[in-house]
């Protein structure tokens, strides 16, 4: 039991590596303060893992998306995150890094069951969005 309960914890601590890119959704903010468009995308694949929604979590997303993230992962993450996300949570805006020629926007997220925070990492690059983890 105790086994299974670690490889669901690395599934939410270390799954949602997901690098993809499509374009569409630009980033305009100048690394200073969170972005209206930054927060836009991280709400709409956060929705999309509180709701189960396989289908809008992916919609933007290429083809090495979508073979990226398989419904069954994707549903094992939300089987760990949904109930805690219905409780409530605080997202709050920690900053951007430059890395490897990509704008990397972090926020921490805290939940109302007063449990570990998650990380949320999103990734943009060339104005589209190149990766998302959750850890």
């Amino acid at each position: 039991m105790k086994a299974g309960r670690n490889n669901q914890k690395k599934l939410v601590f270390y799954l949602i590596w997901v690098l993809f890119i499509f374009t569409g959704i630009a980033s305009a903010d100048d690394g200073k303060a969170e972005s209206g468009d930054t927060t836009i995308i991280l709400m709409k694949l956060l929705k999309a893992v509180e709701d189960y929604d396989y289908d809008n979590f992916v919609a933007d997303g290429s083809a090495v998306f979508k073979a990226g993230i398989t419904k069954q992962m994707f549903e094992g993450v939300c089987a760990q995150l949904s109930p805690r996300m219905k409780k409530g949570y605080d997202k709050t805006y920690l900053g951007r890094l430059n890395q490897q020629g990509c704008h990397v926007y972090l926020w921490k997220l805290q939940f109302n069951d007063a449990k570990d925070d998650i990380l949320a990492k999103l990734v943009l690059k060339d104005g589209g969005l190149a990766g998302f983890w959750l850890q």
